[in-house]
């Protein structure tokens, strides 16, 4: 019997490249600081979504629950939603993938000066 989390290894992942701040990393390079937010304090934001046929689904739907994340949670951005859809897609082209794949899209409020919680030690604007 299959439990609920298996896994299915996807050889497409072996080489994807992953988007930090603008900037496409190979898998195995993909780094965060430790003084981000979003991994120090779990502060931020995130969506899962699906790609089929070229078409990252229900797009607006979920950047608008993106922003409005962002909104409550005081967060600033230094980018807007066409320039997120447009990176989205640029790396899909970068990975040359269309089709079955689900993407993390996180935000964090940015990266910190010090481990402390209050949002004026954000020393960065968002990252993405």
């Amino acid at each position: 019997m299959k439990g609920t989390h298996e896994y299915a290894g996807d050889p497409r992942n072996d080489d994807i490249l992953i988007e930090i701040n603008g900037e496409h990393f190979p898998r195995a390079e993909a780094r965060i600081s430790v003084f981000d937010s979003g991994f120090i304090l779990g502060d931020g934001v995130w969506e899962g979504l699906r790609v089929e046929n070229n078409t990252v689904l229900f797009l607006e739907r979920h950047l608008e629950r993106l922003f409005e994340g962002m909104k409550t949670l005081d967060f600033k951005p230094d980018f807007s939603r066409d320039q997120l859809a447009g990176r989205l897609y640029a790396l899909l082209t970068a990975n040359n993938m269309s089709d079955g794949v689900h993407i993390r899209l996180m935000v964090s409020r940015g990266v910190k000066s010090t481990p402390y919680q209050d949002p004026r030690m954000t020393v960065t604007p968002p990252r993405w």
